[in-house]
């Protein structure tokens, strides 16, 4: 397997880059030294000028046929990159025993779906955010599962790249992928088969997975090998405690990740084309027994489609800065949802092992990129990669290379008397212990016309002290929100006006459709919390949902929120007032890339309108203790501090994107008999599709700002793909960034009349 495969694994993905710094990610199957060169370009991008700058780096070794490298090149003092500019970059490998070193285009050979440029030069290429807010474009979606129905739409950011390639001003500066990036509960048969087969083959040795009741007690080791394809359900529930398979969805763990190979070789397969076989075998081929050949048979279209246009990802991924953020998924389903998870999964052997195996590939794959000063020589993800590699080269048997991974990635201490995870309680919540030279996953970005602050809502959760081990929690605990919201706030140089927008990243939604919340609510009372996420929402926990409100308006007039995580894309407005001012909150969601369901077609259309339409929400809050109610309510304590209004904004009526050769790729395979039917599958017609107030079907958002307009509004563009006429469409929602005046008036109104009342 491995000799059939080439140089470069996957990427190159261009990650962290400001005008003074580049890098690239790659992973590779030999040990290398790689030098990043940084261009110029001439003539709108087609050809390359003088050369700027150069980095290298050698690889680190996590597997005996796996090396990475996140290299990076650093502007000389006093000559920085610049906005409105195009640059490019190439990069050459060194084999140690080989002199003579290999060029990008070497390592990547001739196909036309090995070409990562947009240009004759055949370098890849990139543009600085801009100077003014009206020229930034940002990309973001979640949620890509290889299996998921529909089409993959993170192949269509090749599509919006390519047309603006030459205009630093017009393409996407920076991708944002907010959560999911792999799924590693609900894998696919197929896909596990491979991965499984591809890790030990990277890995060069096979892990023993720890099973037993807890960390305490006498533990069995299994290769993943000897965990088959399809038939993992009892093992990843009952051993490792996973509760993705809870509530009848057993289907979603019979091929749970578990294995560290497994984990790496699933990120390969998610971003580069060349790992894979060139032939999925039927499931008759592969599966003893009829139900896992069907199932197998199932998934394999869908899979093969994801295959298909993954070369399109490739490119499109090294052309543009991409930043991440993780979500439940990339763990497993209800990573660390409530008390009781942690119990269950952390307290058991195997539970814990492949939770440390999804952190430290998330650490190496994604994290890395995010924050390349964290992981530079003598920090703590350098000593993480380190302790990595150790880990590596003795097969999985270094007990304090291993110790040394838990430490750096956070995982909680272990209690020596009970077996269970440690929590320490700080003002009335609990939170999971940490070492103190822990890696933080959190991060900042500021440029001349925008700061990001990407939150980490899954390692910093403060469960309830007093209530039950399936409450809500607290996504973010009180220290996280001071590290993670107040202080990178407070201590930003941007100035707070309509020219300059403050995003958060907050892979879980801070608003959702009401009836989620009622289902949530619903499903909470029942104690049916692991079944659907329950407590997985800012707004089903008030007293945290107020202190994010107040915690965001104490600092800015304005801001705005990117999340994804429920398989649809909307936007909607939050007007809030308070003693001092009015101030808004616009929240722009995007998901999935890949994972469309019949609930969110549903969704999709007028059906949604009809049925059950969104209204307005409104509520009253305080500051001190936060604290927050839904009106009407007769259930008022005190005249309250703050108060706000929720509105979902509409989306207009789909357009199409272009009706040309550049679609061909998503079109997927008829039946001739579907072809003759499709008149009478009304549903897909564009008038029924056309809802109002969410994209239902696999998407990816393109996000703008307009400031020359009085008032200045956002613009949030969904790309999906239309069945109906084979072509992408796009739905445009746009916001004023601004309150909704008379909205925050009425609520003034019918509050002065019921104080008049009492």
């Amino acid at each position: 397997m491995i000799d059939a495969l080439p140089l470069l694994l996957a990427g190159p993905i261009l990650r962290h880059t400001t005008p003074q710094q580049v890098s690239v990610w790659v992973a590779l199957k030999q040990s290398c030294q790689i030098t990043l060169q940084i261009y110029a370009t001439a003539e709108h991008g087609q050809a390359l000028a003088e050369g700027l700058f150069v980095g290298k780096q050698k690889t680190i070794t996590i597997g005996q046929n796996l090396h990475v490298a996140l290299v990076s090149a650093f502007a000389p003092a006093g000559a920085p990159l610049e906005s409105d500019r195009l640059y490019a970059y190439d990069l050459s490998f060194t084999i140690a025993e080989v002199e003579t070193p290999q060029t990008l285009a070497q390592v990547l050979g001739t196909t036309p779906a090995a070409n990562l440029s947009y240009f004759p030069h055949q370098r890849p290429t990139f543009a600085l955010p801009p100077e003014h807010l009206r020229d930034l474009h940002l990309v973001q979606g979640s949620c890509r599962k290889p299996h998921g129905d529909g089409v993959d739409t993170l192949a269509i950011l090749d599509t919006l790249i390519q047309p603006t390639a030459a205009q630093p001003r017009q393409r996407p500066h920076q991708l944002f992928l907010t959560g999911d990036q792999i799924y590693a509960d609900d894998v696919a048969d197929p896909l596990l088969w491979v991965a499984s087969q591809l890790g030990d083959a990277l890995l060069g040795w096979e892990e023993k997975l720890p099973i037993g009741p807890n960390p305490l007690d006498p533990v069995e080791y299994y290769t993943p090998a000897q965990l088959p394809v399809g038939r993992r359900a009892e093992v990843a529930t009952r051993q490792g405690g996973f509760t993705a398979g809870l509530g009848g969805k057993r289907q979603k763990v019979t091929s749970h990740l578990l294995g560290l190979g497994e984990f790496y070789a699933t990120y390969l397969l998610a971003w580069s084309p060349v790992c894979w076989p060139q032939h999925i075998p039927q499931g008759e081929e592969i599966c003893r027994d009829r139900t896992t050949a069907a199932r197998w048979n199932q998934e394999a279209p869908d899979l093969r489609q994801f295959i298909h246009t993954l070369w399109r990802v490739r490119r499109a991924l090294a052309n543009v800065p991409v930043y991440t953020l993780f979500d439940d998924h990339d763990v497993s389903d209800d990573w660390n949802l409530n008390q009781a998870w942690c119990l269950r999964v952390l307290g058991r052997s195997l539970g814990r092992r492949a939770v440390q195996n999804a952190l430290l590939s998330y650490a190496v794959c994604q994290g890395w990129g995010n924050t390349p000063e964290r992981f530079g020589p003598d920090t703590l993800g350098g000593k993480l990669l380190q302790a990595a590699q150790h880990w590596s080269e003795s097969a999985g048997s270094d007990s304090a290379a291993d110790q040394a991974i838990a430490q750096y990635l956070g995982m909680p201490a272990i209690d020596p008397h009970t077996g269970l995870p440690k929590f320490v309680e700080t003002e009335g919540v609990l939170v999971l212990t940490r070492h103190s030279a822990a890696l933080t996953w959190h991060y900042r970005l500021q440029g001349p016309c925008h700061e990001v602050i990407a939150l980490d809502t899954r390692t910093w959760r403060g469960y309830p002290a007093s209530k039950s081990s399936i409450a809500p929690p607290m996504l973010l605990c009180p220290s996280a929100f001071e590290q993670q919201l107040t202080q990178p706030l407070r201590d930003s140089t941007l100035p707070d006006d309509a020219d300059h927008a403050t995003l958060i990243i907050a892979p879980t939604n801070v608003f959702g459709l009401k009836i989620i919340d009622r289902i949530h609510n619903w499903k909470l009372k029942r104690r049916q919390v692991f079944s659907t996420d329950v407590g997985d929402a800012w707004n089903i926990h008030d007293e945290a949902l107020a202190h994010l409100l107040t915690t965001l308006f104490q600092q800015r007039q304005r801001i705005v929120v990117l999340s994804g995580d429920i398989h649809y894309s909307s936007v909607v407005r939050l007007s809030y007032e308070d003693e001092q001012a009015r101030r808004v909150l616009i929240q722009l969601t995007a998901s999935a890339f890949k994972n469309e369901e019949m609930l969110t077609r549903l969704l999709h259309t007028r059906l949604k309108d009809w049925l059950l339409s969104e209204p307005l929400r409104r509520w009253i809050g305080w500051s001190a203790p936060p604290d927050m109610l839904e009106l009407p309510t007769s259930e008022a304590h005190s005249r309250p501090d703050w108060a706000c209004v929720l509105e979902w904004i509409p989306r207009r009526h789909q357009e199409p994107l272009e009706r040309d050769a550049r679609a061909f790729y998503l079109r997927q395979q008829r039946s001739a008999l579907r072809t003759w039917l499709q008149p009478l599958f009304f549903w897909q017609s564009r008038w029924f599709q056309s809802g109002r107030e969410v994209v239902g079907l696999n998407n990816i958002a393109l996000v703008s700002f307009e400031t020359a307009t009085t008032p200045p509004t956002v613009t949030q563009q969904s790309y999906w793909f239309s069945r109906a006429t084979a072509a992408i469409a796009v739905s445009r929602f746009t916001s004023d960034i601004t309150p909704n005046n008379p909205l925050l008036d009425q609520i003034q109104i019918d509050l002065t009349k019921t104080q008049a009342k009492k």
